[in-house]
């Protein structure tokens, strides 16, 4: 598979020294963006899964926690977000069409890491929607020691008394040629953009959510806003379909805000109970990003993250 140099943002926060961006097409004829990171790590490599609306930049601050603990970085912006082609002629509205062709984008990153021979082990850190993609593809067999998950959407929160109204509307509204319309509630403006920091979803440091009004403000190019109803729609089947699988045989541990307001926490907590090699650790007073918190509470969560990759090396 051909890798072509692509552009990486470094004017705010640009991560360890080095990194690198590369273009490469999925095999639906996409194409998608790849950036790594501390590429001659002695320890191994962390694949890293982002969630929706993000990028690769706004994880070059872990990519420089990991560097620090002696393990190489490699990360994408998943279809239809950050540099990445989007599908829809709104191109601030996120969509999919199938939430399995997510693992077309992680075959590409796959492809990129064995390419530029990125130190083995390898791990996978997945967070919000990327722990949804990531758990998916460790069913499909991701080549890696061991996994981690923060804020992992295994369910979307939505109220008891609206969740039928969700599923009514993922379903019918695509029928009717309406899936690229965005849910109600949803904006096409980029939460960071629009929202204060006050009593925000995402973290309670204000120099992490500086950072990322500073990346948008400086690169509108990777805004997004809302997901489309079709996304909702491939949300909602895929977190429930894998709800009902065992959980794979892998060494896992889970990190998650007990301020979590995004995802389903109950999902979560059912998924660790019956994970075998799983450890759920709850951040307190951690919100949706817990990697994305002040120093004193990523410090040890990376710490942790890292100990439990290296212990199943």
């Amino acid at each position: 598979m051909p890798f072509e140099p692509a552009p990486l943002y470094t004017d705010h926060h640009p991560g360890p020294p080095g990194g690198l961006a590369h273009w490469a097409t999925t095999s639906d004829g996409l194409r998608v963006r790849i950036a790594h990171w501390n590429a001659d790590a002695p320890k191994g490599t962390v694949l890293l899964f982002p969630g929706r609306t993000e990028y690769v930049e706004k994880y070059a601050p872990a990519a420089s926690e990991l560097a620090a603990r002696s393990l190489a970085t490699v990360t994408i912006d998943w279809r239809g977000q950050g540099l990445a082609d989007r599908m829809l002629d709104e191109v601030r509205t996120g969509h999919v069409v199938d939430f399995l062709d997510y693992q077309k984008d992680v075959a590409c990153m796959v492809a990129l890491a064995t390419e530029m021979k990125l130190p083995q082990p390898w791990f996978l850190l997945g967070h919000s929607m990327g722990g949804c993609i990531g758990l998916r593809s460790l069913y499909e067999g991701l080549p890696v020691k061991a996994a981690a998950f923060t804020g992992p959407m295994w369910g979307i929160r939505i109220a008891g008394h609206l969740r039928p109204i969700a599923w009514t509307l993922a379903q019918v509204m695509p029928r009717l040629g309406q899936g690229h319309r965005l849910p109600p509630g949803t904006k096409l403006s980029s939460y960071v953009l629009s929202d204060p920091f006050e009593d925000n979803l995402l973290t309670r440091d204000r120099e992490m959510w500086d950072m990322m009004v500073d990346q948008l403000n400086a690169h509108p190019d990777l805004s997004l806003g809302g997901p489309s109803i079709t996304w909702l729609r491939e949300a909602l089947f895929e977190t429930q379909a894998m709800s009902k699988l065992p959980a794979p045989d892998l060494p896992c541990i889970v990190f998650m805000g007990t301020n979590e307001r995004i995802v389903h926490t109950q999902r979560v907590i059912e998924r660790m109970e019956s994970w075998p090699k799983g450890t759920l650790v709850m951040v307190t007073d951690g919100e949706h990003e817990v990697l994305m918190e002040g120093p004193a509470k990523r410090g040890p969560i990376f710490d942790q993250m890292v100990q439990s990759f290296l212990a199943a090396a």
